[in-house]
């Protein structure tokens, strides 16, 4: 692993695009998810996970309930705080494994496989561990992310092309670590004025896994779905997302 990649290099080096790549065409839709997240925050405050650019956090005020974030990526948090309403969310500038924030939510969030950026299991296990801390009784815990699908890879590689344009070309290139269930990819702009790389690093983990790393924080889960639109999980389901819930 590179030494110079840490919590947030992903959003420094990606905040200039992020909001133009990852808008509602890409991912779920931001009305959507907030409306999930509303209703279980059940009129209590919210703390998001990897706040980044507000994609979720604003449409989630909007609807009412007084949202926190954390975030390691002060570019991506500038973002935030530029769009109507966003400098008035509270934002904890850090590493989100910490939850090093105040008081006490109704509900913590970790949406579109970011809790996947920290990097081993024991910053994973310690994430749930401060998760469950924060959260007032009867509190949950919502995850979205990705089922791991290990045939993408060919002889632990993945290339594939994201965009191909008049002017430029999106490429995509991923290497798998099984031993360290780690992805390091690279997305790669190539214009004829130079390139532009911006790196991701993710470490996976299965629906299992994180139930297991829930039950050692004292959290048992609730709902699990195949997607914010709380279609049932089955095996053909490419994402979940996931609630736990405080036992006391």
């Amino acid at each position: 692993m590179d030494d110079d990649y840490g919590a947030a290099t992903y959003g420094d080096r990606i905040a200039d695009v992020y909001d133009t790549w990852y808008g509602t065409t890409r991912l779920s839709d931001p009305q959507t998810t907030a409306g999930v997240l509303a209703e279980l925050a059940n009129g209590g405050p919210a703390l998001e996970l990897g706040i980044g650019t507000g994609r979720v956090a604003l449409p989630l005020v909007a609807k009412g309930v007084p949202v926190h974030g954390i975030d390691a990526s002060e570019p991506m948090v500038n973002k935030l705080r530029a769009k109507p309403g966003g400098g008035d969310i509270p934002v904890s500038i850090g590493d989100f494994a910490d939850v090093a924030v105040e008081g006490e939510f109704s509900l913590v969030y970790v949406v579109f496989n970011t809790l996947l950026s920290l990097l081993t299991q024991q910053d994973q296990v310690r994430c749930f561990g401060n998760v469950a801390q924060r959260l007032r009784p009867a509190g949950v815990f919502v995850l979205e992310a990705f089922v791991p699908d290990l045939t993408r890879f060919d002889r632990g590689q993945r290339t594939e092309t994201g965009e191909v344009g008049t002017d430029h070309v999106i490429l995509d290139h991923s290497v798998h670590h099984p031993a360290e269930q780690r992805v390091d990819s690279m997305h790669i702009v190539v214009r004829a004025s130079g390139s532009t790389l911006y790196p991701v690093k993710l470490r996976y983990a299965w629906p299992s896994e994180l139930d297991l790393m829930a039950q050692l924080a004292g959290l048992r889960l609730r709902h699990r779905w195949g997607g914010w639109d709380r279609s049932p999980f089955t095996d053909e389901s490419t994402g979940h997302v996931s609630v736990w819930e405080r036992l006391n």
